[in-house]
């Protein structure tokens, strides 16, 4: 199974949250937290960042946050990713980071990896943050079943 780090996957429900409010809404990263179970330090973290990337803006002070840089269908879930983990690859040889494998040296598949990398991201890079939000039957489980958006 392939799978991507937990912290890309937190890094893609706490955007997500975002996306889920209004354009131009500020949010803490303890709400965030909150309202995505994750815990706050984790939050916190990712929120740095994803901020350093410039996928997010802060804000200090009292009406201060955390808030998309840019509208959710102009974010990809490839920027995400790459802003959390690095480049996009399922091996370091087809990422172009020269010397990340011991095995370099005499790896026959050495080089054939690229492709199938680049059609990866390509693939995430063709998914926007604003499809990755619930579709309105999912906010009730969201919310505990009590039918209020969290």
């Amino acid at each position: 199974m392939m799978r991507m780090t937990k912290l890309a996957d937190y890094g893609i429900v706490l955007l997500t949250h975002m996306a889920m409010e209004a354009p131009g809404s500020m949010h803490t990263a303890q709400e965030l937290a909150t309202r995505s179970r994750i815990p706050v330090p984790t939050a916190s973290k990712l929120l740095k960042s994803l901020a350093r990337s410039g996928l997010v803006v802060s804000h200090r002070g009292r009406n201060g946050g955390y808030g998309l840089s840019r509208d959710a269908d102009a974010i990809s879930v490839a920027e995400i990713i790459a802003a959390i983990e690095g480049p996009i690859g399922l091996t370091e040889c087809g990422t172009g980071t020269e010397g990340a494998c011991d095995m370099e040296p005499f790896c026959a598949a050495k080089g054939r990896w690229a492709p199938i990398n680049q059609a990866i991201e390509r693939a995430l890079r063709d998914v926007p943050l604003s499809a990755m939000r619930p579709l309105p039957s999912q906010l009730v489980r969201l919310a505990g079943g009590n039918g209020v958006a969290p």
